[in-house]
């Protein structure tokens, strides 16, 4: 009776043990801070990227919805659809050097500086090793890595308002979220954050694609 129930014994240690070694059949996950080091440290090197914004329920940021490509040199193009006095306006524009061609619902393109385009949304800040998504990965708090799921390590982080406002103006307060990081490159895949009344989700993919940014044909 006696080694039965030793036996027992170390079968349920030998389990526990098993289970502990890691979800997804005890894959071993990396801790989080230095996956966030890693991860910072990857996107540092992009060349370019296409990114997408989107957001869910009400969120008090200005941005609703985003998509284009960027450069490390510092040009882009894409859309924007920014909630103005209380309506979506959807704005086209291509980032070239200082200059921004950007056009509105109706008329042609218009030219504006980058220092202008600044003041409202400046996606070409988004690959900037300092304030882009390198200084937002570096920066972040508390990284607590869930799973991994499709190549990809999921990560529950805490961001300061601060550093989280070249990605996603309007926000000011500290935000927690959801990060994906790519196993195989430690890249930046996509971000969830938890607002105050909604989401805002940015995604990132075609990381090093060839990529020319080029004025409008009808900017002149």
């Amino acid at each position: 009776m006696l080694r039965k129930l030793l036996v027992v014994v170390l079968a349920v240690v030998a389990l526990s043990a098993c289970s502990s070694a890691g979800g997804d059949g005890g894959v071993k996950l990396p801790a989080g801070p230095e996956l966030m080091r890693r991860a910072a440290e990857a996107m540092k090197t992009v060349k370019s990227a296409s990114f997408t914004i989107a957001t869910e329920g009400k969120p008090n940021v200005p941005v609703k919805k985003a998509d284009g490509r960027l450069t490390a040199a510092g040009d882009a193009d894409g859309t924007i659809t920014l909630e103005v006095f209380g309506s979506l306006q959807e704005v086209s524009f291509a980032l070239i050097g200082d200059k921004v061609h950007f056009k509105g619902p109706t008329g042609g393109f218009q030219e504006m500086t980058r220092q202008q385009l600044a003041q409202l949304y400046d996606p070409s800040l988004i690959l900037d090793p300092a304030k882009g998504i390198p200084g937002l990965l570096g920066t972040a708090s508390s990284p607590l890595v869930r799973a991994e799921e499709d190549g990809a390590y999921q990560v529950d982080v805490a961001f300061s308002g601060q550093a989280l406002s070249t990605l996603v103006p309007g926000v000011t307060e500290g935000v927690n979220g959801t990060v994906w990081v790519e196993r195989a490159s430690s890249r930046l895949i996509k971000v969830l954050l938890q607002l105050r009344d909604g989401t805002v989700t940015v995604a990132f993919a075609d990381y090093d694609a060839p990529v020319s940014i080029t004025p409008p044909p009808s900017a002149g």
